[in-house]
């Protein structure tokens, strides 16, 4: 495997010189050598090269899975599948909270940069600095609602280009599941950027839609439809690339209908990244052990994670918080057998195959070449 950063592919999308395609980037929260089997297998079978892995920073944290042990993962996934190119590693929602932030803001700031540096010496060469949940509204000016995350952005872009001047770095403008983005706020925000750090520049920009992490949970548990509006990801993208990003960046979208995913190459959406929706189809698969599904249950309500709520239906809580338990019960997942894993495997793959389909990047094999 051959660890590489998707700067280049980004250059050239902010030039104008491809387009047509969204980069699937696929969060893997536990089985991570077998699921990114499952998705090397999958990009083969249609010539494909521009996705990516990712883990975020919350997940290092519930999944007990840190940068080093996810490299080494898909590192051995790439070599079984036989897997010829770059394999591109992304940190995902490097994100500062701004409880910690708000009490010393040095000390925070120097957590998330030790975290880069960690995901970067393990071979992570994309990272996403995730300053929005900085942004204060009841300031008088955007600009300065956006300041603490647009000198927060600088300040780690200027300090992982210290490190490797060639990783691809994403910032945020909206945390996902809150109020919608507009051009105004990117523009605010890249221009206080730009007055902070001169170097080369974050590559994409993610933005709020109306999509929330996990989906909206209905009360037996299901998802609510979702009214994501496209124009904020088009309006936003032709910003970007007036200013030489490649555009904008999807979150909390794995959960919606198969059919809306080639609406965000449409709407020029560089990048989605991709997670909940593929949990569901591994904990939700006829193979998946019923012992285990009912020890998730039993860990969910014993320990009540910051996901469950007090008001929700059992259903609701079991939704929204059983991811936690990918770390909980580590070895309970790393013990289940093949005849167990194996077809779930084959389900995950066509289900990887259609999003990438859908998404537009058969055939990109050749763009990453060389990345």
């Amino acid at each position: 495997m051959r660890a590489a950063s998707i700067q280049k592919l980004y250059d050239r999308i902010a030039s104008g010189q491809v387009r047509g395609f969204t980069v699937p980037a696929f969060n893997l929260r536990g089985l991570v050598r077998d699921t990114a089997r499952a998705v090397f297998r999958a990009a083969k079978r249609l010539d494909a090269g521009a996705f990516v892995f990712e883990i975020s920073k919350g997940e290092m944290s519930y999944t007990a899975i840190r940068p080093a042990e996810f490299a080494a993962a898909v590192r051995a996934a790439a070599e079984r599948e036989g897997w010829a190119g770059p394999v591109f590693l992304q940190g995902d929602h490097f994100q500062f909270d701004p409880k910690e932030y708000a009490a010393d803001p040095s000390a925070e700031t120097a957590r998330i940069k030790a975290l880069t540096r960690e995901a970067i010496d393990a071979g992570f060469l994309n990272i996403d600095i995730d300053a929005s949940t900085l942004v204060t509204l009841d300031r008088p000016t955007v600009r300065e609602q956006q300041r603490d995350n647009f000198e927060r952005t600088a300040e780690l872009t200027e300090h992982i280009r210290s490190i490797r001047p060639e990783v691809s770095v994403g910032g945020e403008i909206g945390e996902v599941g809150k109020e919608n983005s507009t051009v105004e706020e990117f523009e605010a925000f890249f221009e206080g950027y730009r007055g902070r750090w001169t170097g080369k520049p974050i590559s994409k920009m993610s933005v709020q839609t109306g999509t929330a992490h996990g989906g909206v949970v209905n009360p037996d548990g299901s998802r609510a439809a979702v009214a994501l509006d496209f124009e904020v990801l088009r309006t936003i993208s032709a910003a970007c690339r007036r200013r030489g990003l490649a555009g904008t960046v999807q979150h909390g979208a794995s959960t919606l209908p198969d059919a809306m995913f080639g609406e965000f190459p449409k709407n020029d959406c560089v990048e989605i990244h991709l997670a909940t929706g593929f949990q569901q189809a591994i904990f939700n698969h006829p193979r998946f052990p019923e012992e285990l599904r009912e020890k998730q249950a039993r860990w969910v309500e014993e320990h009540r994670p910051p996901e469950w709520k007090a008001g929700a239906t059992t259903a609701q809580n079991f939704e929204k918080a059983v991811k936690r338990t990918w770390g909980a019960l580590k070895r309970d997942f790393d013990a289940l057998p093949a005849e167990t894993v194996d077809p779930i495997m084959g389900t995950l793959e066509e289900k990887y195959a259609a999003v990438m389909e859908r998404l537009g990047i058969r055939g990109t094999k050749t763009l990453v070449e060389g990345l």
